[in-house]
């Protein structure tokens, strides 16, 4: 392997739409932002964060002194949670427009990166709230400038143009993708994320395998969302136990955060299908289900669904977690069966049924899919028809384990 050939204490500059600070140390770079930002006359920002990793990780500690140096003023939102909600986006949003706020620092994982994005929308547009941002009332062009700094390996969020924020009273969840919130600059340093617990770390690692299962079985897909694809699964497969074993491992960090981001990078480009739209019925009624565990709980199901009509892309695809797939339909079944046994592998056992879920909750989460604004773009990308008999079949086979059907 030529990962040991790779000196991860250096930081370096990966570039799509964003510039993405990477390696260990690369939260120094802050300084060097804030100075960027600073000369172009921005004195003002709004922090906005969850309730404790972005001072747990040590990441505050050098915001907050980059701030000072710089001599920009700030104002911290820190109540944001998993699966963020449209109320939370809109009291962040007024805090920075009744602060003057002209630019958003995210700091964590995808839930304050996303409503950081949705914020920034927000400072712009200040006649409009998250409800009408995110039920397509509006389609903003422009948002603040935003800073986001990665605390999990996972989401791509931070180089990428989506987010997603849930509308409670609707059991809505749906995803944005404007050009007008990739963050100005990124920040992707492993050393942040050493504090993650065993399944943060399996949940947020299995986000980036179901990304890129998803981007490079799109009808969008493409040689680029597939080669970057490969080498997400490769990655995790390969360095995922290792930082199960041994969470403090800066290697297996710095390895399974650069999936995250080629995998960030290859679905903003091959976009997602199935995984996803099904899987936010399910954290938009459970908000406290993890997204990352949802997205797992469906794979298997989703796998065996289309792998017929996209054989050969999924066995090299899959190849370092299911062995000996020869890339023909009739293997569907086969398929499926290896990536649910890698998942327990893993850690990740739960099935629907053990997350509360019951078969008479199927037609509401089918419904769910069906309905929620911006999910039928994703349905529509899907390698097969994604009908209603489809959904629910996905639904039903991902109640109980395959192997015991």
């Amino acid at each position: 392997m030529w990962e040991h050939k790779i000196a991860i204490n250096e930081v370096r500059e990966i570039r799509s739409r964003v510039l993405d600070y990477f390696g260990v140390g690369a939260v120094k770079k802050i300084d060097e932002i804030m100075k960027d930002l600073s000369e172009q006359g921005v004195k003002k920002v709004i922090c906005v964060t969850g309730r404790g990793s972005y001072k747990k990780s040590g990441a505050w500690d050098y915001v907050a002194e980059a701030f000072k140096k710089h001599g920009i003023s700030h104002v911290i939102y820190d109540k944001v949670t998993s699966n963020p909600t449209a109320d939370s986006v809109d009291e962040a949003a007024k805090m920075a427009r009744d602060f003057g706020a002209q630019a958003v620092v995210a700091i964590g994982g995808g839930s304050p990166i996303d409503a950081g994005k949705s914020v920034a929308i927000l400072m712009v547009y200040k006649d409009q709230d998250a409800r009408s941002l995110y039920q397509f009332k509006f389609n903003p062009t422009k948002a603040a400038p935003i800073v986001a700094i990665n605390l999990t390996h996972g989401t791509g969020t931070e180089v990428d143009r989506f987010a997603v924020v849930s509308i409670p009273e609707l059991n809505y969840k749906p995803a944005i993708a404007y050009d007008c919130i990739y963050p100005m600059y990124a920040i992707d340093d492993p050393a942040l994320m050493t504090g993650l617990s065993a399944d943060q770390t399996r949940y947020v690692s299995i986000d980036a395998i179901n990304h890129v299962i998803e981007a490079a079985t799109t009808k969008t897909a493409s040689p680029y969302s597939i080669m970057m694809a490969k080498e997400t699964v490769r990655l995790v497969a390969t360095y995922l136990p290792q930082a199960l074993a041994h969470p403090a491992d800066l290697t297996a960090r710095y390895y399974l955060l650069y999936a995250s981001i080629i995998a960030g990078i290859s679905f903003d480009n091959g976009l997602l299908h199935f995984t996803h739209a099904l899987e936010h019925p399910l954290s938009g009624v459970k908000p406290e289900l993890a997204h990352g565990l949802g997205l797992a709980i469906l794979l298997p199901a989703v796998v065996k669904k289309i792998y017929p009509a996209c054989a050969e892309v999924l066995a090299e695809l899959l190849a370092p977690i299911v062995d000996g797939l020869k890339g023909i339909p009739a293997e569907a079944e086969r398929a499926a069966r290896g990536v649910e046994r890698w998942l327990y592998a893993m850690g990740v056992t739960q099935k629907l049924a053990d997350e509360g879920f019951k078969e008479s909750d199927i037609d509401r989460l089918t419904d769910l899919a069906m309905t929620t604004p911006s999910l039928d773009g994703l349905l529509a990308m899907a390698p097969i028809p994604a009908s209603r008999e489809v959904i629910r079949e996905i639904y039903a086979e991902s109640m109980y384990p395959l192997c015991c059907r």
